[in-house]
């Protein structure tokens, strides 16, 4: 059994008998060697989502909702995916011999709709899914009419439509507290719907009212610019999110809808934390500086939280000694497009034996 389910008592009860494990979590929290101090940043830190099983913290929600599947008797998984989520989804479902079916936001990547049907999920792109609020609210009432069939259940890996799934996404705050050296002040996440953030600070804020901590770190919410549903408004002082038109190309972060904005605005505020907006252009610079500087392969959405880091320190908005933690979400293997781009100036030449001397 994955250790994971050493934090059962603290997420959604799930009967020992009816819980799945692919050996999601625990995944290394490591320091910056380069582009922390390049900063000015002396303790700033990945935490390494990526080492999941399926490659990104999605297991975190999959391991928990498909566990309730199988507790519940449910053998039709109905769900929606940018990427990651999906492909968590499906590995999961396999394992526990559950049919998946995914609708998918129009401008997913190949390599991500590739590894769920290599698990055997049945998917379909949607048009205008993930970037068009109307079309993106229309699918997902669809889908969660789907859902409420008895043997089925709508997971979305978000708290308004799968809070018992996303239960299990707190365990990321439940390790970061184990394995931190000291009391840590800020935990930058990326943003799409806002279920990371929400998961984040409700996790925290647990081991607070257990005493297991003596505060909360300041959850900070880190979005594209071109997805501006969340950052903007929680760090304007607004209450509620707002829907846009999207316009980020970051892949997984394309959520035009509220989703869990309101509730991000609302579980943020109080542990300190903040918004922060940040170009696609410096996210990929961003990625490209995680390969290179610190040997840390990542999608373009893994970066979003660095760069977001990165901004906030330029802009003096957190200490430069404060202990940082930069959560790292997803592979780079799941994106060719974004590697292409990184590897733009490079190449592979094909060469003779002979004239590996002058190489």
């Amino acid at each position: 059994m994955s250790n994971i389910w050493r934090w059962s008592d603290m997420i959604e009860p799930i009967p020992e008998s009816a819980r799945i494990t692919l050996g999601e979590g625990d995944t290394p929290l490591i320091r910056s060697r380069s582009i922390g101090p390049a900063a000015g940043l002396t303790n700033l830190y990945f935490k390494l989502e990526h080492g999941n099983t399926s490659g990104s913290y999605k297991d975190r929600f999959a391991f928990t909702a498909i566990s309730h599947m199988v507790a519940n008797g449910q053998n039709k998984c109905v769900a929606t995916s940018s990427g990651n989520t999906g492909a968590a989804l499906a590995a999961y479902c396999a394992a526990a011999g559950i049919e998946c079916r995914i609708a998918i936001v129009e401008g997913a990547p190949l390599g991500k709709l590739k590894q769920m049907m290599a698990y055997g999920a049945r998917i379909a792109r949607i048009r205008k899914f993930g970037t068009d609020p109307a079309t993106t609210t229309l699918v997902l009432e669809k889908l969660r009419e789907r859902g409420k069939r008895a043997d089925s259940a709508l997971q979305v890996s978000a708290f308004m439509y799968s809070p018992a799934g996303m239960s299990g996404v707190q365990t990321v705050s439940f390790e970061l507290a184990e394995q931190a050296e000291r009391p840590i002040d800020h935990v930058f996440c990326p943003a799409g719907g806002g279920g990371l953030c929400v998961a984040a600070a409700r996790g925290f804020q647990q081991l607070v009212d257990r005493g297991q901590i003596a505060r909360s770190p300041a959850v900070e919410c880190v979005q594209p610019e071109g997805n501006n549903t969340i950052a903007g408004p929680l760090r304007s002082g607004r209450k509620r999110a707002q829907e846009v038109d999207c316009t980020s190309h970051v892949s997984g972060l394309q959520v035009a809808s509220v989703v869990d904005g309101h509730l991000t605005i609302e579980e943020c505020r109080p542990t300190g934390g903040t918004g922060h907006l940040v170009t696609d252009e410096y996210v990929w610079e961003t990625q490209k500086r995680l390969a290179r500087e610190e040997g840390v392969f990542t999608e373009p959405a893994g970066a979003v939280a660095l760069a977001g880091a990165l901004r906030a320190a330029a802009n003096s908005d957190v200490d430069k000694d404060a202990m940082i933690v930069c959560l790292v979400t997803g592979s780079g293997f799941k994106d060719e497009c974004a590697l292409d781009r990184i590897n733009a100036e490079i190449e592979c030449p094909m060469l003779d034996a002979d004239a590996i001397d002058a190489w």
